[in-house]
């Protein structure tokens, strides 16, 4: 019985004494769980990464050859294999939903904690004081990039254009107090305001004016389409301000 010879695989990758390339090691793995061997050859100094690239034509390390032919770096050994490439430039409503999923689980859990049981009314007041703060903190990483994205389409900010730097500090300001359960006095009308402004802003620029945006929700670097998630953030604050309203009349 002939056994097949094994697919094998060369790699050259970037390993300096103070840097070693994610992108070499992530192609090294997928290689790997690929059923491939993989000759792993080091660039250990920048001289010699320099010339690598000189000598083979690229920009950028990691390489990768296959069967004596260059696959090229590792988006195109993902290719290669058939895998999906992400688009960095690509809209996407994951970031909202991930932050959502996990602000529910928070909400659950800290019920379970608190009153043995995940479903009550409080886990669901969690749930949305939880959202207000978590999107706060990723507006609050870089208040500049969000006020500049935030400008494209919030009508009072455009009007004051600080109120686009207030903005994230009020919305977690606002949860932490709901957390709590304290201050409602401060916490429903700021909620109220930001929320109606929001909601308002949102559905002109997206439903009335038809314009193509992305949502600073969760901060200024997102990829997050202007849309439907990005008016839920804002009726969430409205109703959670509402039923506070109610349930402490």
């Amino acid at each position: 019985m002939v056994t097949a010879a094994p697919k094998t695989a060369i790699l050259y990758r970037m390993v300096l004494d103070k840097h070693v390339c994610p992108y070499g090691l992530k192609a090294k793995d997928l290689l790997r769980r690929q059923g491939y061997v993989v000759d792993d050859r080091w660039l250990r100094t920048r001289e010699e990464t320099d010339a690598f690239k000189a000598e083979h034509g690229v920009k950028t390390t990691p390489q990768i050859f296959i069967n004596g032919e260059r696959v090229g770096g590792y988006d195109d050994l993902r290719r290669f294999f058939g895998k999906p490439v992400a688009d960095p430039k690509a809209t996407s409503y994951r970031p909202v939903v991930a932050l959502f999923v996990m602000t529910a689980l928070m909400a659950l859990a800290a019920s379970q904690a608190v009153y043995d049981s995940p479903f009550t009314v409080r886990a669901g007041e969690w749930f949305i004081a939880f959202s207000m703060a978590v999107l706060a903190l990723l507006k609050l990483q870089n208040v500049e990039s969000f006020a500049t994205m935030f400008l494209n389409y919030d009508l009072l900010a455009r009007r004051w254009v600080p109120y686009s730097y207030i903005y994230p500090f009020a919305e977690g300001l606002a949860g932490v107090l709901m957390i709590a359960g304290v201050a409602i006095w401060a916490s429903v009308p700021i909620a109220l305001f930001i929320g109606s402004i929001g909601a308002v802003s949102v559905v002109k620029a997206v439903y009335i004016d038809r314009r193509d945006l992305k949502c600073a929700c969760v901060g200024g670097a997102s990829n997050v389409p202007l849309g439907f998630l990005s008016l839920t953030e804002n009726v969430m604050m409205i109703a959670m301000a509402v039923w506070m309203i109610v349930r402490h009349a």
